[in-house]
């Protein structure tokens, strides 16, 4: 049943009235207050619950005893060693001597073999290779790239090609690191030199034009079909004792072959009308002395395999 006291004037049940607090009612605190108030506003006393209080206090007395065991504190030129006498430059230089001994005696056997043995020997020639090209990457990768790509028209040679200035061969690869070429450092360095035909009047502007278009014709690039004919014998009688009749090259020189698309300082008539009016001179330092034998027949067996030595 209904409650009739409980209907509106359309005869509709009322919603249940909402029984609010009074403002006025003073509710009991169930925190106490550090009784401190500022504009009315009081702070609660919580204290921190006792596990983080503990985890806290661990924690300070772990740092300290770290600060004694481990160096912590810097001084002017150096930090406090700790108890342990911990360093972790000297536990990279532990890492380096032992492996640098797991290796030993694969260097021992690199430097003791003949240069073509060490490709039969394929647990050898992977050796050589994977350390060769890490000598190869903090050594050469500056002036012949990180893959040993070269960078073009720089005088850097692409070593991915079979293109070889002074040979391919891995004896001819190791005589080249080992000594560099036209440096003064050491005798035995490869060594050639290219005349300036313009710088010191050899051959007039006009002549070297023609020079220039015959070179072209050689690797069959865009050129003066006249002018290349007229070309033709000042090459003969100036170039073809280092580049050969056909622009084919020299490897015991280091003159480079002229009639493929490999090239040096570039292929383009201003690049080409540069090297014979001033020539070239390449210089590349030797790493005898600064690597051992060893690591410099790694680096020939890493580059040989990069462009399929000869």
């Amino acid at each position: 049943m209904v409650d009739p006291e409980n209907k509106t004037p359309d005869n509709k049940v009322k919603p249940p009235t909402r029984q609010y607090p009074d403002p006025k009612q003073k509710i009991e605190q169930e925190v106490k207050t550090t009784g401190h108030s500022w504009d009315g506003i009081e702070e609660y006393d919580n204290p921190m619950p006792r596990w983080w209080v503990w985890i806290f206090i661990i924690t300070i007395v772990w740092s300290v005893g770290y600060w004694i065991a481990y160096p912590a504190w810097p001084g002017i030129q150096s930090a406090t060693s700790g108890l342990l006498g911990y360093s972790s430059r000297g536990e990279v230089a532990d890492e380096i001597a032992e492996f640098e001994a797991r290796n030993e005696p694969f260097f021992i056997a690199l430097a003791e073999a003949d240069l073509d043995e060490i490709r039969e020997d394929d647990e050898l020639h992977r050796f050589a290779v994977n350390a060769g090209s890490s000598v190869f990457s903090a050594q050469c990768s500056q002036c012949h790239g990180a893959g040993g790509g070269g960078v073009q028209a720089s005088g850097f040679p692409n070593l991915l090609n079979d293109d070889w200035l002074w040979g391919g061969t891995m004896e001819d690869i190791h005589q080249t690191i080992r000594y560099g070429i036209r440096n003064e450092d050491y005798p035995d360095a490869r060594w050639s030199e290219m005349p300036a035909f313009g710088q010191d009047g050899l051959l007039d502007d006009d002549e070297i034009d023609q020079v220039v278009n015959f070179v072209l014709s050689l690797s069959d690039s865009d050129h003066d079909a006249d002018l290349a004919a007229a070309g033709a014998e000042h090459y003969e009688m100036n170039c073809a004792s280092c580049h050969g009749d056909g622009g084919e090259g020299d490897y015991f020189i280091g003159a480079p072959a002229l009639n493929n698309q490999i090239w040096l300082y570039g292929g383009s008539p201003e690049a080409i009308r540069h090297s014979i009016y001033y020539s070239r001179f390449g210089v590349m330092p030797g790493f005898a002395g600064r690597l051992r034998d060893a690591e410099i027949r790694a680096v020939a067996a890493y580059v040989h395999q990069l462009g399929g030595g000869q």
